[in-house]
C-alpha cells in the first residue's frame, strides 16, 4: 500500500516542472517514503530513488527521507540484515538530492540528539555532510563554518574523559568523534593549502577553520587531562586531536609562534572582526590551553626559536597560568600549576628581575597559587601549589622577593600563608647575614618589612587562636634577629625599632594572651558543669561557636587552645629573656 501510493505521489509530480512543486508534495512523498522504511519495502524504495525518471522528484524532494533513513540506521540492531541498504539509500540520497537542502536537514539531524546520542548520530553523518559540503560551489566557507559550529556544539556538552580507564571506554564517545571530526575537516585544510591565489572565499575558509581550532583548543582541549607516562602519548586520542589542531593551525598559515607571540598585542595576527569580538570570552582559554600543549606535552615544541630566554618564555607564559589557575576545574589548575613548573625550571635562580613584578601577571600568579593553596580541596593541588611559590620565590632576585613579601602579607589574610612569608623573610635574613649584606633584608628597608610582621591586626584583640601561625612564624624570626644581631651591630635595625615592636606587638601580645586563656579556662570550667549535667551546650572558639557535640569533644577542643596558648607564651617570655640578656650585656660593655 505505502510501495503505491508513493508510486502515485512520483507519477503526479512526473508531469510538473520543477518549479511546480507544491509544499503539499513535499509532505505526501515524505510521509509515503516513512511509510516504506517503516513497512519493510526497502528495496521497492530504493529502486524508485535510484529510477533515472524520478531523478528531478528525488533532487528536490529526497533529502525528506534522509532523517527517517538515518533514525533507521540508529535504532535497527547492527547485526540487521537491512543495514546495507539503509547506507546504500543515504549514499544515494547524498548523491541524488539538492546539496544546500541536504545541508541542512543533515545539520538539523546533529542538533536533535542529547546525552549518550549525540557521538552515534555524529559519528553516523560526518562523512555524508562532508560529501554534500564539497558538492557545494558557492559559499563554502560559510557551511565549513556552520558545520563545524554545529558540530563543535554538539560535543562541546559531552562530559571529557578524565582517566585512563575513561578515555579507552569512551563511553560518551567524545575521543571517537574527535578523531572523526579531524578527517572531516582534513580536506577542507588541504584546499585552504592548496589555493596558491588566496582568493577572498579561500581567505573566509580560513577564517572559519581557525575559528574551529580555537574552539577545539578550549573545549576539549583545555578540561582534558592527558596521559601519563609521556611514552604513552601515541595511544592518546586527546592528544593526539590537540596534535591535530595544531597542524591544522600551522597547514592555514598560523604556526603557533606566530599566533600565541601576538596574543595580547595591539597589532592581531588576524583581521577577522568576529575574533576582536570573542576575544575576551574564548580566545583566553584557548591561548592557554595552546600554551600548555606546546610547552608542557611538547607538541611542536620544534618551532619554537632556540634563542628565546627562560625569562622571556615565563614572561610569555605568565599571563596564560594566569587564566589557568582562575578555573576551578581539577584539570584545568593542574595545568596551569605545570605550565608553571616548566617555566620556572627553565629559568636561574635569583635571576629575575624585580621589574617583571610590575607586569600584573607577576602578582595576581602568586595570588592565585595562595588562593589554591587555602581554598582547593584537592591536596596534591595545595601542596604542588606552596612548593611552586617557594621555586617563584627563589628565581626572584632581592628586590623582587621583598615586593613579593610585602605584598603577599598585605593580600594573603591566612595566618599559614603568612607564616609561610616569614620563614622566608627569615631565610633571606640569615642569608645576608652570613653572606654578602642585602640591602632590602638589613637596614631600613628590613625595619619596613618588620613593622608588617611583628604587630598584631587588632592589637590586644587579636583573635589569637586564628592568627597562631603568623604568631609563632613573627616570635621566632625575632628570637632570631635578637640572637644573630648585636645591638652594637644592628645590622638589622632591629635594636632601634625595639621599643615599637614592644608596644606594637609584645605588650599586646601579653594582654590579648591573658584574655585569651581566661575565657578558654571559663569555657572549659562550663564544659565540665555541663558533662556532669550530661546536656549539650555552645562553646566559642576562635570568635566562633563549634556546633553542638559532646562535651568530653568539646573539651579536647578547648584544651588544644590553651596548649597552642601556653606555646606561644613560652616562646614569648624566651624572646624577652634573651631581650634583657642582650640589653643588659651591651650595657655593660658599654660601661667599661
Amino acid at each position: 500500500m505505502a510501495v503505491e501510493e508513493l508510486q502515485s505521489i512520483i507519477k503526479r509530480c512526473q508531469i510538473l516542472e520543477e518549479q511546480d512543486f507544491k509544499e503539499e508534495d513535499f509532505g505526501l512523498f515524505q510521509l509515503a517514503g516513512q511509510r516504506c522504511l517503516d513497512e519493510g519495502h526497502i528495496d521497492q524504495l530504493f529502486e524508485i530513488i535510484q529510477n533515472e525518471k524520478n531523478k528531478v522528484i528525488v533532487k528536490n524532494m529526497g533529502w525528506n527521507l534522509v532523517g527517517p533513513v538515518v533514525r533507521c540506521l540508529l535504532w535497527n540492531d547492527k547485526e540487521d540484515d537491512k543495514r546495507k541498504y539503509y547506507f546504500l539509500m543515504l549514499d544515494l540520497l547524498v548523491e541524488l538530492c539538492n546539496p544546500k537542502e541536504l545541508l541542512l536537514g543533515l545539520l538539523e539531524l546533529i542538533e536533535e540528539p542529547s546525552g549518550k546520542q549525540i557521538s552515534p548520530v555524529i559519528l553516523l553523518l560526518l562523512r555524508p555532510l562532508q560529501t554534500v559540503i564539497q558538492k557545494l560551489r558557492h559559499n563554502r566557507a560559510y557551511s565549513v563554518g556552520l558545520a563545524l559550529s554545529t558540530l563543535w556544539s554538539q560535543l562541546s556538552v559531552l562530559p571529557v574523559p578524565y582517566t585512563q580507564g575513561q578515555m579507552q571506554a569512551d563511553e560518551y564517545g567524545l575521543c571517537q568523534c574527535c578523531e572523526a571530526l579531524v578527517e572531516f575537516t582534513k580536506p577542507f585544510v588541504e584546499e585552504v593549502t592548496g589555493d596558491k591565489e588566496n582568493s577572498v572565499e579561500n581567505e573566509k575558509l580560513k577564517d572559519e577553520l581557525l575559528k574551529f581550532c580555537f574552539k577545539s583548543l578550549k573545549c576539549p582541549l583545555l578540561t582534558a587531562q592527558f596521559l601519563e607516562p609521556p611514552e604513552q602519548a601515541d595511544t592518546d586520542p586527546l592528544r593526539r586531536f590537540a596534535a591535530e589542531i595544531i597542524g591544522f593551525l600551522s597547514a592555514i598559515g598560523y604556526p603557533f609562534p606566530k599566533v600565541i607571540f601576538n596574543h595580547g598585542r595591539k597589532k592581531k595576527t588576524w583581521d577577522y572582526l568576529e575574533f576582536e569580538e570573542e576575544e575576551d570570552k574564548q580566545l583566553s582559554d584557548s591561548m592557554a590551553s595552546l600554551a600548555y600543549l606546546v610547552f608542557v606535552q611538547g607538541i611542536s615544541i620544534d618551532q619554537l626559536p632556540m634563542v628565546l630566554s627562560p625569562s622571556y618564555l615565563l614572561q610569555f607564559n605568565m599571563g596564560h597560568i594566569e587564566v589557568l589557575l582562575q578555573r576551578t576545574e581539577e584539570s584545568v589548575l593542574s595545568k596551569g600549576l605545570d605550565l608553571l613548573e616548566n617555566s620556572l625550571l627553565r629559568t636561574e635562580d635569583s635571576s629575575l628581575l624585580h621589574q617583571c613584578l610590575e607586569i600584573k601577571s607577576f602578582l595576581t600568579v602568586p595570588q592565585g597559587l595562595v588562593k589554591v593553596m587555602t581554598l582547593c580541596p584537592i591536596e596534591t593541588l595545595r601542596k604542588k601549589s606552596l612548593a611552586l611559590l617557594q621555586l617563584y620565590i627563589n628565581k626572584l632576585d632581592s628586590q623582587g622577593k621583598y615586593t613579593l613579601f610585602r605584598c603577599l602579607l598585605n593580600t594573603s589574610n591566612h595566618s599559614g600563608v603568612e607564616a609561610f612569608i616569614i620563614q622566608n623573610i627569615k631565610n633571606q635574613i640569615d642569608m645576608s647575614l652570613k653572606g654578602t649584606p642585602n640591602k632590602w633584608f638589613t637596614g631600613p628597608q628590613l625595619v619596613s618589612l618588620l613593622h608588617l610582621v611583628l604587630f598584631l591586626p587588632e592589637g590586644a584583640e587579636t583573635d589569637l587562636l586564628q592568627n597562631s601561625d603568623r604568631i609563632m612564624a613573627s616570635l621566632n624570626l625575632l628570637r632570631y634577629l635578637v640572637i644573630k644581631d648585636n645591638e652594637n651591630d644592628n645590622q638589622t635595625g632591629l635594636w632601634t625599632e625595639l621599643e615599637k615592636i614592644e608596644n606594637n606587638f609584645l605588650k599586646p601580645l601579653h594582654t590579648g594572651l591573658n584574655m585569651s586563656k581566661a575565657h578558654y579556662e571559663a569555657e572549659i570550667k562550663n564544659s565540665q558543669e555541663v558533662q556532669k549535667s550530661k546536656d549539650l551546650c555552645s562553646v566559642t572558639v576562635g570568635g566562633e561557636e563549634i556546633p553542638n557535640m559532646p562535651p568530653e569533644m568539646q573539651l579536647k577542643v578547648l584544651h588544644s587552645a590553651l596548649f597552642t596558648f601556653d606555646l606561644i607564651e613560652s616562646v614569648l617570655a624566651r624572646v624577652e629573656e634573651l631581650i634583657e640578656i642582650k640589653t643588659k650585656s651591651t650595657s655593660d660593655e658599654n660601661m667599661r
